[in-house]
């Protein structure tokens, strides 16, 4: 089973017709996308936008029956505090559209209560429209950590809400490997794969988690134990924006053929152990 996805932030501004052809030609097949262009572009690529351009949308749907490629992972349903999170109805029609069947919300209100009250409203926003839903939890987010990331989802206590599990954000944020090998597995719906150092980079967090993660293998992340830690049959996504080598002129494939490499290799690891 081909379980391999390229995440949006990864291609860094890449149009979405190219960003499938990309994957396919990776081997990959799934992507995820948001429905505007991520703000880091630094080819300059032409701007774009899926939620205003329906001929896009069409030529997007085309190009991934033709090479095989799904999205996995809808992105940009952000909960904000001064914003109804009902106002995001016609971003979920336009996923719906594109055969999108989860989304991935964060929140940046700072409210944990009504934080989770709003992901309880999208949750079901979504699920009419057949998508699941997924919340992850960073270091600067609403929802840091993997307990609190639990009490969410319990919180909602849907069976279509789920956690994504993201390998830098997991031990960055000090979650615990034992929390995570305890959950029952259907807890978990989706997996953001990279590499990273123990100690960070840069001034912040985010600017670090956006623009430099690492190729597996490479950081300190504790890969193997996370991925053996949670169900085999999920995507597994890989999240690794190299915005330097992007500034350096190297193009998006050649950055993120050893990146699919050696998540093939740990994959294939993965299978010799035990289920």
């Amino acid at each position: 089973m081909n379980r391999l996805g390229i995440e949006t932030i990864s291609v860094l501004g890449l149009p979405p017709v190219a960003f499938v052809n990309l994957a396919a030609d990776l081997g990959c097949a799934f992507i995820s996308t948001g429905l505007t262009q991520l703000h880091i572009n630094p080819h300059n690529y032409p701007s774009f936008s899926l939620l205003e351009d329906a001929n896009l949308r069409r030529e997007m749907i085309a190009a991934m029956r033709d090479r095989g490629v799904s999205i996995s992972l809808g992105e940009g349903l952000t909960a904000r505090e001064d914003a109804d999170i009902r106002d995001r109805a016609h971003e979920l029609d336009i996923m719906a559209e594109l055969g999108i069947k989860r989304i991935n919300t964060v929140s940046l209100d700072p409210d944990l209560g009504r934080t989770f009250d709003k992901f309880a409203i999208l949750a079901e926003m979504a699920a009419v429209r057949g998508i699941e839903t997924t919340t992850e939890f960073a270091p600067g987010l609403t929802v840091q950590n993997l307990t609190t990331a639990i009490a969410a989802v319990r919180h909602v206590g849907r069976p279509d809400f789920r956690l994504l599990i993201d390998t830098m954000h997991f031990f960055r944020s000090g979650s615990k490997l034992a929390d995570l090998k305890a959950l029952d597995p259907d807890m978990i719906g989706y997996v953001q794969l990279c590499d990273a150092p123990l100690k960070p980079r840069f001034d912040t967090y985010m600017q670090e988690a956006m623009t430099e993660r690492m190729v597996p293998g490479t950081g300190e992340a504790p890969l193997r134990d996370i991925l053996a830690a949670v169900p085999r049959h999920l995507v597994v996504a890989l999240e690794i924006p190299l915005l330097s080598q992007a500034e350096a002129g190297v193009g998006p494939y050649e950055r993120l053929l050893p990146c699919v490499e050696a998540a093939r290799n740990l994959l294939a690891q993965l299978e010799t152990l035990p289920a």
